[in-house]
């Protein structure tokens, strides 16, 4: 864990919050931010979309990387998922996958918790094997 961020970890953790307060979760009540710095140094956010139909929600991850591809984006350099609670809350499997669409084994992925308590682990640490993840 860290505790003392960097200018460009606080900036994700802040916008990833910003995002996470606009999250539509009436089901789980699970609302998710996520933030993310590209290749052009713009940043992009999202929040997690609940659906009725469950399996039609979006992930937070999922929509800022939707926002970075809208934007020109082609290339994740750092994201940040903050956590609604004091746990902290890594990419589900989907969203790993997602993730490896963009990255590459050292994309830098920040877990946030409520607090603001940091974990950061290299991408290749949470999906050693992505399908079709051989960039360097």
């Amino acid at each position: 864990m860290q505790t003392t961020l960097s200018e460009l970890q606080q900036l994700l953790l802040v916008k990833a919050q910003q995002a996470q307060a606009h999250a539509h979760a009436p089901y789980s009540h699970f609302k998710v931010g996520a933030a993310l710095i590209d290749n052009g140094s713009q940043t992009h956010i999202g929040c997690n979309v609940e659906n009725a139909a469950y399996p039609l929600g979006q992930c937070a991850e999922a929509s800022a990387i939707g926002m970075m591809v809208v934007n020109g984006g082609s290339k994740i350099r750092e994201i940040l998922i903050a956590s609604p609670n004091d746990d902290f809350c890594s990419p589900c499997g989907g969203c790993r996958q997602k993730i490896a669409e963009f990255a590459d084994k050292n994309t830098l992925v920040h877990m946030a918790t409520q607090q603001g308590e940091l974990k950061t682990v290299k991408f290749s640490e949470l999906l050693p094997l992505a399908f079709g993840f051989d960039k360097d």
